[in-house]
């Protein structure tokens, strides 16, 4: 288990919106969420999303952080894909859990050790806390997200079910 595990809002918001996000909780006991990822659930809210109550979940914590001006020039990085980052890189041991694909090239290019929402459906699925992630992947695109067919073949291998 990682120390720390920082999440992005897409996982937060997609794996409750499946009604696995205490998956998170069994998997890792504590996640931080940077402040801008709770400003955009709470937008989301604002919108009419189902969006989790981040606040009354204690195993949910968030965090203040300042962006180094090497994240903030880079363009099209959202505010909350920035803090994670940010948060990745004041300790490198930490766990990301990020789904944006720039994000993710970042990560790798800085080191940064990261899964998504996907991984931790996997994950879940090997800690034998899911029976099936098949229906679960399905439902997960069918609500929006986005999953390369290739990178579904290979969580699929991964998993057993393929």
């Amino acid at each position: 288990m990682h120390k720390i595990v920082i999440s992005n809002t897409s996982p937060i918001f997609y794996l409750h919106r499946l009604g696995f996000l205490e998956l998170l909780k069994k998997l890792y006991g504590e996640i931080i969420i940077p402040n801008a990822v709770l400003e955009e659930l709470e937008e989301g809210k604002k919108a009419g999303e189902d969006i989790p109550a981040v606040r009354e979940y204690k195993w949910i914590k968030v965090k203040r952080i300042s962006v180094p001006s090497s994240i903030k020039i880079i363009p099209d990085l959202g505010k909350g894909e920035a803090e994670v980052l940010a948060l990745g890189l004041e300790e490198r041991e930490h766990l990301l859990i990020i789904d944006d694909g720039l994000a993710r090239v970042i990560a790798r290019l800085q080191s940064l050790k990261f899964t998504g929402t996907a991984g931790v459906l996997l994950k879940a699925k090997k800690e034998g806390l899911i029976n099936e992630i098949r229906p679960i992947l399905n439902n997960l695109k069918g609500s929006g997200f986005f999953l390369k067919e290739k990178i579904v073949a290979d969580i699929l291998k991964l998993s057993g079910e393929l």
